[in-house]
């Protein structure tokens, strides 16, 4: 009797030698290791994806743990190890749900194109399927932008952070959120009632990136819905002037006046001829080669603005605050021209005889280099 006694003694005390180093001992991946954990899976299979990749020392051990703390539930997502931890300190992480994201930059003027290229650059996914949504997912922007025929415009640029648990469908809602917030902060379109954006609890992503967790605010905007279904509305045509503007150049000071140009040529009704439009549609259709040249100003497509008067049926580009600002106050000016400088700015013309000048002491310039 006294011999089964201390044999159990001795199993108790090697079940809990074996527990302590199961929970207590830490492990450190070979190398950085990742492992998705997709929501639905049980904790017995999380248990299980953490020892095949070598997190973990004993799966039931975690799975004791975990029932013995009887604490929040374990969090799905994507989990970077690269640090050696122990059994207690991985369930801590999963139950706070710390889980890892990729950062994808946005600079101002990316087309859907180049966001697609970003994202996929950043390990989120094909191209193809961010700008499949980018083309299609219109309903994000109904009840601001009618008319708009994908969601370009709409991206906002900034700074943000996803995880490969998002869809393609999460990642263009957050940017489309980050438009309206910004949108607001400017009096593009208005907050909703009793809600100043100021001090709204949604504040722009440069301040701290967007994450997977990002709850798109609530925002109708009390822009007025025109009566045709194919006439952009006063939000849309700031858009797609902001867009321009955004790709004619990078010096915020400029971008006013650049807007008053391309004001002034509207209200006289002059072809914008804006560059940046010929090359839009050309990555529409999939034929941009990479450079403009003079054959290409007559290319065909209703976004191209040497052949087409008024502005385009979209944006062409997505702006950021200092260019929508532009298309919202664009400068008072009598210039209806413009040209680069070579030295990054620009000169600006009220006659084509004027311009004239500035476009040959461009070349000039040029030559010169």
């Amino acid at each position: 009797m006294r011999t089964v006694f201390w044999v159990a003694i001795l199993l108790v005390l090697a079940a809990a030698g074996w527990l302590a180093w199961a929970l207590i001992a830490p492990t450190a991946p070979f190398a950085q290791t990742i492992v998705l954990l997709h929501p639905g899976y049980s904790t017995r299979r999380i248990a299980a994806e953490l020892k095949k990749n070598g997190i973990i020392r004993s799966e039931d051990a975690f799975i004791l743990w975990h029932y013995f703390r009887r604490g929040r539930s374990l969090k799905a997502g994507e989990y970077l190890f690269e640090k050696s931890a122990n059994a207690i300190e991985i369930q801590r992480r999963l139950a706070r749900g710390d889980v890892y994201f990729h950062t994808v930059l946005v600079p101002e003027g990316f087309t859907m194109f180049d966001i697609a290229r970003a994202v996929e650059a950043a390990g989120l996914g094909p191209a193809q399927d961010f700008l499949k949504v980018a083309q299609s997912d219109t309903g994000l922007i109904a009840d601001i932008a009618p008319s708009a025929q994908s969601l370009e415009g709409y991206l906002f640029p900034d700074t943000y952070q996803f995880s490969r648990m998002m869809s393609m469908e999460a990642m263009a809602t957050a940017m489309v959120c980050q438009f309206r917030v910004v949108a607001q902060q400017i009096g593009l379109i208005q907050s909703p009632a009793g809600q100043d954006p100021e001090h709204s609890s949604n504040e722009p992503a440069s301040t701290e990136p967007a994450k997977s967790g990002h709850i798109c605010p609530s925002i109708i905007s009390n822009v007025s819905v025109p009566n045709s279904g194919t006439a952009p509305n006063s939000l849309e045509r700031t858009v797609t002037m902001a867009s321009i503007v955004e790709k004619e150049t990078a010096v915020p000071d400029e971008r006013p006046l650049v807007a008053s140009v391309y004001d002034n040529r509207l209200q006289k009704k002059i072809a914008l001829d804006a560059d940046p439009s010929v090359i839009y549609a050309e990555l529409l259709a999939g034929s941009y080669t990479g450079a403009l040249h003079h054959e290409d100003m007559q290319f065909k497509s209703p976004y191209n603005t040497y052949t087409h008067a008024g502005l385009p049926p979209g944006p062409i580009a997505n702006p950021g605050k200092s260019s929508l600002e532009a298309a919202m106050h664009p400068a008072q000016s009598d210039y209806y021209y413009f040209v680069a400088d070579a030295a990054g700015h620009h000169r600006f013309a009220r006659t084509i005889e004027e311009h004239d000048k500035n476009v040959a002491a461009y070349r000039r310039a040029m030559r010169g280099q």
